[in-house]
């Protein structure tokens, strides 16, 4: 019965999508309006100004999952293995997002990082810290005594700590907006409630191979796609023939904001040592841009599919 239901269905998605007289046709189509589908359409269409590029995107606008609900911090690369390709992207990734900030007039604070070992238990795990920041490049990264933790946050404890100057925030949710509208100024064409529920093969029509189809009854021709679909990536990758594993195990991070008349105890990025045994468990508080203080005590693993 589930195939003769599928097959019905895929015949009434053919005949309605096929009636339609305006068929957009792209020679590339994105599908996933967060930073790094917004960030990917920018970059080929401003290298590629040729191309006839579309973003596309479930909701109504964009950077409404992962990209709008974050912590918001530009990371200098004090944690990746040296010699690996994420050490190096995010080094110069760093670099690159302060220079693009100052570019457009976007809103950032580089109020600094401290990795604080409260005891001394914890020395060794932030010397090895230390090591693989300074092989991998981190700017102007520094070992720091109490008396100079205490200068640079004076109500936080610790008997050592790593501090990383240039590590600041940003609201990324903004920023995907600007290269969003970067896009639209080279030329591309965006798509907000444009929900993906098929993609396929366009047997009548070489030229655009892969037709797209969403939810709302509207149709894509395509010759290329880019998926960047975040937490649904793996749906979109089965949609396009891949495999049905592996499959995204999503973390919920919960956040707790400080109460106001304590804000001015935290001037900046304050994180604890991480501890091996618990790699997805962090207590620190943070600034988001506007002075809005947050800590992080957890995350949760959680099934997106509980709606949650």
């Amino acid at each position: 019965m589930s195939l003769l239901r599928s097959r019905h269905y895929q015949e009434i998605l053919r005949r309605l999508y096929h009636g339609q007289t305006c068929v957009e046709k792209y020679d590339l189509l994105v599908i996933g309006g967060g930073i790094v589908g917004a960030a990917s359409a920018r970059e080929i269409l401003q290298r590629h100004p040729n191309l006839k590029v579309a973003l596309a995107e479930k909701e109504n606008a964009f950077a409404q999952h992962q990209s709008g609900h974050n912590s918001g911090v530009i990371h200098a690369g004090i944690y990746y293995k040296p010699g690996t390709l994420k050490a190096k992207l995010c080094v110069e990734g760093l670099k690159m997002s302060y220079n693009y900030f100052d570019q457009r007039g976007i809103p950032y604070k580089k109020c600094g990082k401290l990795i604080v070992a409260t005891d001394e238990s914890q020395l060794k795990s932030l010397n090895d810290l230390y090591d693989r920041g300074i092989a991998n490049g981190v700017p102007d990264l520094q070992m720091v005594e109490r008396d100079k933790i205490q200068e640079i946050e004076p109500y936080c404890q610790g008997v050592k700590a790593l501090w990383s100057p240039h590590t600041g925030i940003v609201d990324w949710q903004y920023v995907t907006e600007c290269y969003v509208q970067d896009f639209i100024n080279f030329g591309g064409t965006t798509f907000t409630n444009f929900n993906v529920v098929k993609i396929d093969e366009s047997p009548d029509n070489s030229e655009y191979p892969i037709s797209v189809y969403s939810r709302s009854m509207k149709r894509i021709l395509t010759k290329y796609v880019l998926t960047c679909g975040g937490l649904h990536s793996d749906k979109l990758a089965e949609m396009t023939g891949g495999s049905k594993s592996p499959r995204i195990v999503p973390f919920r991070g919960e956040y707790l904001l400080l109460c106001p008349e304590k804000r001015y105890m935290v001037r900046g990025n304050i994180y604890p040592v991480p501890d091996p045994r618990l790699p997805f468990l962090g207590n620190f508080p943070l600034f988001k841009y506007l002075l809005k203080i947050k800590f992080l005590p957890e995350f949760l693993s959680n099934d997106l599919s509980n709606g949650q």
